[in-house]
């Protein structure tokens, strides 16, 4: 989700290093260390190894250092190419493939959870993944889910992305709520304390304001809730 921050300034600096040589080799390892320092930042482990060239690939010996780059809009995959420039009238440039594993802490949902759920601290913890193989996206931290519910479930181990965010929740845990209980047609409604959080139809418990009592419910809609059989 995030892109390069101040490790860009950084990869320029880099870039603006002298270079030993022209050489391919010296190509192919300018690409991989300037992409290392292009993702770096706080938290987050790069590893970036170049492919081999074209050995029939000759470039001469560049008098400025050398430069690179990527492509507009650019986001972290697994395979990038990184296009290494000698800077000067009449240089060489090349396209050196470079494969990337970039490992940031992610949100991982800690149990089964069901849509409509609030995500509570207790739901998820962080994981180190290669965020360049999560083509959905991710979620880094409890402020991006912060009243949010779940548009989808999400197994145990599954890493929580945007796409699974849904709206906000109608009830949150300590709200007062209405709390509706049917039988043979009769309503009876009561207030009550939740004690979960969560969209509309979700799951969640609720004391009874009058008896004390603990039952389940599900919600129904902005402090309504009613309870299950």
């Amino acid at each position: 989700m995030a892109g390069p921050r101040p490790a860009a300034a950084l990869a320029l600096l880099l870039a603006a290093a002298p270079a030993a040589a022209g050489s391919a080799g010296a190509a192919r390892a300018f690409a991989a260390n300037w992409l290392r320092h292009y993702y770096a930042q706080p938290g987050s482990r790069v590893e970036a190894d170049a492919a081999p060239l074209d050995p029939r690939l000759q470039l001469a010996d560049c008098p400025a250092p050398l430069a690179a780059g990527l492509p507009p809009a650019a986001r972290p995959a697994p395979r990038m190419s990184v296009l290494v420039r000698c800077p000067v009238p009449g240089g060489w440039s090349v396209r050196v493939p470079v494969q990337l594993r970039l490992y940031r802490q992610v949100l991982v949902a800690s149990r089964p959870l069901r849509r409509g759920d609030g995500i509570a601290a207790g739901d998820v913890h962080a994981e180190e993944r290669d965020v360049t193989r999560l083509g959905y996206g991710y979620v880094e931290s409890m402020d991006q889910v912060a009243e949010r519910t779940l548009a989808r479930p999400l197994m145990a181990g599954s890493v929580l992305t945007p796409a699974a965010l849904g709206g906000r929740q109608m009830v949150r845990a300590g709200d007062r709520v209405e709390l509706l209980a049917e039988l043979d047609g009769i309503a009876v409604r009561a207030e009550g304390i939740a004690l979960g959080s969560g969209d509309s139809g979700a799951r969640l418990r609720v004391r009874n304001g009058s008896s004390g009592r603990v039952v389940d419910a599900v919600v129904r809609a902005p402090g309504q809730t009613v309870a299950l059989p």
